[in-house]
């Protein structure tokens, strides 16, 4: 291989890995390899802020299942995207991050913007190292790739110093090699596993975004329908079952414990697929299931069977594979004895919302009413908007995998870019963005992005002037300390002054219309649908 400077090999590898895009943000210690990536065919996409691009690159990896490449400016850079790298650690998204440095020679200055970049990742990655060697650079790269598509997944940060890239290296760049992970247990395991399930009186199953990852969303029916069983989702923010069937029970809470042990409290065997257990911000200390329950845990993270709780059987397996296997030798059960459940493999008609008489409807249900309505065919949505997510499950009730995905890992501001990213992924499909003005604003800057590269994404602002999910965390607080209801703190408050979204949105290159009327839906709809760009509504809210 001749040598060239690291500078160019990194494209090279960029290519011989099918990566089109690199969503970043630039700085002084990144310009040569940045001047130099304008020879190569790859696009790099300009965010204003570095959590805007960490959060498009988010979302770019979860709708193609493919590494999303991330560019960020030294220190300072990696501190403003360190919130949503830490969305993607908690959701398995398999970001490649490359940040720049000033270079090995200057380690012992301790100039400006100096920092031990690799210490400052490795809380919120999977893996974080530093090229110091030219004719690695290539081999660490690859390294990288593999480590962020490699169950669990998850993002990996390479620091790249200056002058390491300017010198010239004669690596070869090929294809990375991504070992095959799709495993299945030994027939006994299954066996095992069958029958703590199938001798249950009632059966329960917490599943999450394994499932979509493995692609197993047809087994877990399957399985789910021969035992009868609930499902419930935990850290479940893409489409892993069918939410309009007789057997979905709901997610489980995502903030207290208590919440989650309601749930399985009475099940004597509970089956956990493709997720740890549990995911909320104040977890349960002792186990929430009831004594004597049998626990059966696929996951092809083995570090999450068992993590918290003991389990009976624990398959370090892919989920797809196993839970065929699990399906098959559970065989057929024509009663189908789950609450509610049908007969094996018959589905029943989804229950459609109870009309609501003209004039009583929230604006919020009716407009998410009347998206459902008017949109074009495949509409995907990207859910940031939690607290206003109960219209969404009633009118867009998740169903095709790839379809729908929601915020994961807690930072806010993943809406905006997160859509912006599945629309570059799956540009045949029509994408809406839901984020509340909090959350907006964390990341309203990937607006300009939308525009300036004509990404045609939609989003609806659900703005209702306050952090609103802190309402909703301190009623429950005050109800488990006995205090007694009051005035939320003023710092939980959006309205002084209040935000015109639609002029900031106007501002940044991206039409928007204020929407806080009945009567004002489906004009602005009509209007979102027909404007060929990214387009934005203001939906004021109670």
């Amino acid at each position: 291989m001749p040598a060239r400077p690291g500078k160019t090999a990194i494209f090279e590898q960029f290519a011989a890995d099918g990566i089109s895009y690199m969503f970043g943000n630039p700085g002084t210690v990144e310009q040569g390899f940045l001047d130099e990536g304008g020879r190569f065919d790859l696009s790099y996409v300009l965010a204003l802020h570095e959590g805007a691009a960490v959060g498009m690159a988010d979302g770019y990896a979860r709708a193609t299942r493919r590494p999303g490449l991330v560019q960020l400016h030294s220190g300072v850079g990696l501190g403003n995207g360190i919130g949503m790298l830490y969305q993607a650690r908690r959701g398995g998204s398999p970001l490649v991050v490359l940040v720049g440095e000033a270079g090995v020679r200057y380690d012992a200055m301790d100039g400006q913007m100096a920092a031990d970049l690799v210490a400052m990742a490795e809380p919120v990655t999977k893996y974080a190292t530093r090229v110091i060697d030219p004719d690695s650079t290539l081999r660490v790269l690859r390294r990288a790739v593999k480590i962020a598509m490699t169950p669990p997944r998850g993002p990996v940060v390479v620091v790249l110093p200056a002058d390491v890239l300017d010198r010239m290296t004669s690596e070869p760049a090929v294809p990375t090699s991504l070992p095959d992970t799709r495993s299945r247990p030994a027939p006994e395991a299954v066996e095992r596993a069958a029958r703590v399930l199938a001798d249950a009186a009632r059966p329960l199953i917490v599943m999450g975004d394994g499932v979509a990852v493995s692609g197993a969303k047809q087994e877990l029916t399957r399985v789910a329908e021969r035992l009868g069983a609930p499902v419930w989702g935990a850290n479940s923010s893409e489409v892993n079952f069918d939410t309009t069937h007789p057997l979905y029970g709901g997610e489980l809470g995502h903030m207290f414990g208590a919440s989650s042990a309601r749930v399985v409290g009475d099940a004597d065997a509970v089956l956990i697929v493709g997720t740890y257990v549990f995911p909320e911000v104040f977890p349960s200390l002792t186990s929430p299931f009831r004594d004597g329950a049998r626990i059966v845990h696929i996951d092809l993270d083995a570090y999450e069977i068992a993590k918290n709780f003991p389990v009976d059987i624990g398959l370090v397996a892919d989920p797809r594979l196993t839970l065929a296997a699990l399906a098959d030798a559970l065989g057929q059960d024509p009663g189908g004895r789950g609450p509610g459940g049908p007969p094996a493999g018959q589905a029943r008609e989804p229950a459609r919302p109870a009309p609501v008489p003209a004039g009583e409807e929230p604006l919020l249900d009716a407009f998410v009413r009347t998206l459902a309505e008017t949109a074009p065919p495949g509409l995907a949505v990207f859910d940031e908007a939690l607290t206003a997510g109960a219209p969404l499950a009633r009118h867009l009730p998740p169903r095709v995998p790839g379809t729908f995905f929601q915020t994961r890992g807690g930072s806010l501001g993943v809406g905006i870019p997160g859509a912006l990213g599945v629309k570059l992924a799956r540009p045949e499909l029509p994408v809406v963005g839901f984020t509340g003005d909090g959350g907006s604003m964390y990341t309203f800057q990937a607006l300009w992005t939308a525009a300036r590269e004509h990404i045609d994404a939609k989003f609806v602002i659900c703005n209702n002037g306050r952090y609103r999910l802190l309402d909703l965390n301190i009623e429950q607080y005050w109800a488990e300390l006995g205090i007694r209801p009051h005035d939320a703190p003023d710092a939980f408050d959006l309205t002084r002054p209040a935000i015109a979204f639609a002029d900031l949105a106007a501002a940044l290159g991206v039409p928007a219309r204020r929407v806080d009327r009945h009567d004002h839906i489906a004009p602005a709809l009509a209007e979102m649908w027909a404007h060929e760009g990214p387009y934005l509504i203001d939906l004021v809210i109670d």
